[in-house]
């Protein structure tokens, strides 16, 4: 069987003539008018789906595929794939949990130091010939606190908990056992004992807004967040405020609520980093995702158990 995928993601492009080369035809929808187009003139050809959490596959088109089989998503969220449509139909979703946490990672990272070392600062300063010391914090000894602990959460706190000897804690839905860091049941007395909070936990309803004014206030006038994950965990006016107002020391922030818009009230401060959603790209991240692509579609088609399968609803 030659399975035919809609291939709604724009940056994995490099990579999908490895699908290619598993006998996959494809059909490349990645702006919202060539998505809509495909869905239209190739409904009866298409066999599996290609997405991502933040574009997704809702309930109407999935309605429009009438030989829709699987649906694959890349990276760990999934937010806007609409599961109980999927599990009305029979129709299998899988997603990439864990293939590119260290890329994620490393990001966090990246912005962490950034952030902390005030280093865009630095850099915009001198450009403008100018000489400024400034004293920032150091990292080592800082307590690090992660929302979530899922393999990008456990990646960041190696990172840190061994290349910067912080101390970790972290807050998710059950304790992890097999995992040495600090548990906290509150997100609220996690935010108080951490120096930096760092998002790493997936979107969606269950998670919208979980770091509200009071997990901010928590957070304190010394305190750093960073956001890798999905922004609506984050209630952008309340970190907006806290930013503003100083209530916290700086935010920095890879995830938006209308990418590729960024409120213009972010670009004014000069406590904040922005980058533009890119905490998950590398070329090994963008290989290792559709290859784990390939792997779920031949097995799927092969009748063969999916390698990430999702837990879906049960039908109705």
């Amino acid at each position: 069987m030659r399975a035919t995928v809609l291939v709604l993601v724009e940056n994995v492009n490099a990579y999908l003539p490895l699908l290619e080369q598993q006998g996959f035809q494809l059909i490349l929808a990645p702006t919202p008018a060539e998505r809509a187009r495909a869905i239209r003139e190739h409904a009866e050809q298409i066999d599996a789906v290609l997405t991502r959490g933040p574009l997704g596959l809702t309930g109407a088109e999935i309605a429009a595929l009438p030989r829709l089989q699987i649906i694959c998503v890349i990276g760990a969220g999934y937010e806007e794939v609409d599961l109980q449509a999927a599990s009305n139909r029979g129709i299998a979703v899988t997603n990439g949990a864990g293939v590119n946490a260290p890329s994620v990672a490393d990001h966090a990272l990246a912005l962490l130091l950034s952030l902390v070392r005030g280093i865009p600062q630095s850099d915009a300063a001198i450009r403008q010939g100018q000489w400024p010391k400034v004293l920032r914090p150091s990292l080592a000894g800082m307590r690090l606190g992660i929302l979530g602990l899922g393999a990008v959460g456990q990646a960041i706190a190696r990172r840190c908990a061994q290349g910067f000897d912080m101390p970790v804690s972290y807050h998710s839905r059950q304790p992890r056992a097999d995992q040495p860091y600090r548990f906290y049941p509150s997100l609220v007395e996690l935010a108080r004992d951490s120096d930096a909070l760092v998002i790493a936990t997936p979107g969606g309803a269950d998670t919208r807004h979980l770091v509200d004014r009071e997990v901010l206030q928590a957070l304190g006038a010394e305190g750093f967040l960073v956001n890798i994950a999905r922004a609506s965990v984050v209630d952008t006016h309340a970190l907006l405020q806290a930013l503003q107002q100083r209530r916290i020391a700086g935010a920095a922030l890879d995830v938006f609520d209308d990418e590729p818009q960024v409120p213009d009230a972010f670009k004014v401060l000069d406590n904040v980093v922005l980058t533009p959603h890119v905490a998950g790209l590398s070329p090994q991240a963008s290989r290792d995702t559709v290859e784990m692509v390939g792997k779920n579609l031949l097995a799927h088609f092969a009748g063969q158990p999916l390698l990430t399968p999702l837990s879906l609803p049960a039908p109705n």
